[in-house]
């Protein structure tokens, strides 16, 4: 349902009266006279700009047009009783018949407010759906006059059960979708509430459902009221899924914001105690500068979960406690290894061999050796091949092979000597509960290479 309109017969905006004139037309002001007055056989028609009234509501209209102001000056002090139509193009300034819709309806001027920038503003109380039947073809004023007739709504027996609980069930879902909408104000419910009469109370909803034009006019046309109940609560309906989803979401978008906002407040919070403890705020660029490197290093997605749950903690521990160097070692070292980089492999066996002739003088078993190696290599790449275990007192070239492999194959060479380890650590790495422990020699040389 949309906010209350105010209608205008112009599609520009009413002015603001700064100098109003009010004048009250006709006798009396109250809401039920229109029945005192006789129906005239030519109406005058005041054409509408995309809106379409309904009965049983009361409309200000903005007047601006001139063929508009001069209908009111002509017909009011006669009567009150004027046709108010919808025009087919909204753009159209002065409409012909064939532009405007068959069907409009009854209105009832009640007051009248003449501006003082020559705008009239109109108070009318629509009484019934009338039927266009022939536009005069003798008139000589700017507006338009057409014959007409009223159109009576068929509508059920008010005893009949299934149309009373049709009813019930209307009432409660404009409740529904007036709770659903905070822009609808309280007074929209309270009007609700107040109508009794079903015809009136589906004209009502009509009047303020967020509908096109064409729909609305198609409820105006409609006599039938049953039918034209299944319509607006079809209407209703899409509009509350469409409300509830919106409902939902502003609910998670609120639930998502409020998260934040605490989360900001304790962070400030925990700022400001480190700042009185002299701590400055180094740990939260630490902890984003690790955080940059991390995203940036590629790490697969359960070793980023890993590394997340380890960021957490730094950001809570004090960077005087010992376990926050350990934290920072573990992170930076998942930074720093090359979980996205591979060096691309070349097994030229000509290139090897001349690299280790160049390297080497004699060894030619150990070099055939190699050769043969890398041949398996080549012929088979995905295959698991052998550690060369290379035996031989010290100088006698076994690290230099190893280079010159490497430069062959255009990988990176890293040597481990293990002489002298007596503890499996200095391999493996030390358990993290450790004060000032530090990966093993294999993952250092990863790192390093």
């Amino acid at each position: 349902m949309s906010d209350p309109i105010f209608l205008e017969e112009n599609a520009s905006k009413p002015s603001s009266p700064s100098h109003v004139q009010i004048i009250t037309v006709g006798g009396s002001e109250s809401e039920g006279d229109n029945g005192e007055q006789e129906l005239p056989e030519l109406l005058p028609i005041l054409p509408l700009r995309a809106h379409v009234l309904f009965p049983g509501t009361m409309a200000p209209l903005n007047i601006e047009r001139k063929a508009s102001r001069k209908l009111l000056d002509d017909q009011l002090p006669q009567s009150r009783l004027v046709g108010l139509v919808t025009q087919r193009n909204e753009d159209v300034d002065e409409p012909k018949p064939d532009q405007l819709y068959g069907i409009g309806v009854l209105g009832n001027v009640l007051r009248m407010i003449q501006n003082s920038d020559d705008s009239v503003l109109i108070l009318v109380q629509v009484i019934d759906r009338i039927r266009l039947t022939g536009f005069a073809e003798d008139n000589d004023e700017p507006y338009l006059k057409t014959r007409f007739e009223v159109l009576e709504s068929a509508k059920p027996a008010d005893d009949d059960e299934t149309w009373i609980a049709t009813v019930r069930n209307l009432r409660e879902s404009a409740h529904a979708l007036i709770d659903l909408s905070p822009s609808i104000p309280v007074e929209a419910k309270q009007a609700l509430v107040g109508i009794d009469e079903p015809a009136a109370l589906i004209d009502f909803l009509a009047t303020n459902l967020s509908i096109e034009l064409p729909q609305k006019q198609q409820l105006l046309e409609q006599i039938d009221v049953a039918k034209r109940l299944d319509e607006v609560q079809e209407i209703i309906n899409n509009q509350l899924h469409i409300g509830e989803l919106q409902q939902k979401l502003r609910d998670n978008v609120e639930s998502e914001f409020s998260d934040a906002q605490r989360r900001a407040y304790l962070r400030e919070q925990l700022n400001a105690i480190r700042k009185e403890l002299g701590e400055g705020n180094s740990g939260e660029e630490q902890t984003t500068e690790l955080r940059d490197r991390l995203e940036a290093a590629g790490l697969p997605e359960e070793v980023m979960t890993a590394a997340e749950r380890e960021l957490k903690r730094l950001e809570i521990i004090p960077s005087a406690s010992p376990e926050h160097s350990v934290i920072v070692t573990y992170l930076e070292t998942l930074a720093e290894l090359p979980w996205a980089k591979l060096s691309e492999e070349e097994v030229d066996l000509k290139k090897a061999r001349a690299t280790l002739d160049r390297d080497h003088y004699g060894l030619d078993k150990v070099k055939q050796r190699l050769i043969e190696y890398l041949a398996v290599r080549k012929l088979n790449p995905h295959g698991r091949g052998p550690i060369l275990c290379l035996l031989g007192p010290p100088g006698v070239g076994k690290t230099s092979l190893g280079k010159s492999i490497a430069e062959a194959l255009g990988r990176e060479f890293s040597r481990i000597s293990v002489g002298g380890i007596r503890d499996e650590a200095e391999i493996r790495g030390h358990r993290r509960t450790y004060i000032g422990s530090m990966p093993g020699r294999l993952i250092q040389e990863l790192r390093r290479a």
